[in-house]
C-alpha cells in the first residue's frame, strides 16, 4: 500500500505561481513512477504530467506543457508540481497518483493509489 497527502494548494492570481507536494509513504516510493491529474467540476479527470522511478524522465499534457513542471525528491519520498502562468482555467482539484510501475504513464486507469487531492484556485 501506499499512502499519498498532497499540500501546497490555495487561491493565485492569474499568472502567478504555486509548487504542490505530495508526500508518499507505504511501498517503496523510489521504485514508483508518480503522477498529476486534476478534476475541475463537471469536468472529467485530466492527466496533467508524469516522471519515472528515478526523475530522468517526465511527460506532460499539451494544455501545462511548458509552464508546469513534475520533479522528484526520493530522499525525501515526495513528488512536486511547480506550476508558473497560472490561468484561471488551471482552477481544479490536484490529485498526485502512483504506479507500481517505475515509468511514466498518461493514463490514469495505470495508476493504483491516489491522494484526496488539493484545491487550486486561480482568479482572474
Amino acid at each position: 500500500q501506499v499512502q499519498l497527502e498532497e499540500s501546497g494548494g490555495g487561491l493565485a492570481q492569474t499568472g502567478g505561481s504555486l509548487r504542490l507536494s505530495c508526500a508518499a509513504s507505504g511501498r517503496t516510493f523510489s521504485g514508483s513512477a508518480m503522477g498529476w491529474f486534476r478534476q475541475a467540476p463537471e469536468k472529467a479527470r485530466e492527466f496533467l504530467a508524469s516522471i519515472n522511478w528515478s526523475g530522468s524522465g517526465t511527460a506532460y499534457a499539451d494544455s501545462v506543457l511548458g509552464r508546469f513542471t513534475i520533479s522528484r525528491d526520493n530522499t525525501k519520498n515526495t513528488v512536486y508540481l511547480q506550476m508558473n502562468s497560472l490561468k484561471p482555467e488551471d482552477t481544479a482539484v490536484y490529485l498526485c497518483a502512483a504506479r507500481r510501475s517505475p515509468i511514466y504513464s498518461a493514463a490514469q486507469t495505470s495508476y493504483d493509489y491516489w491522494g484526496q487531492g488539493t484545491q487550486v484556485t486561480v482568479s482572474s
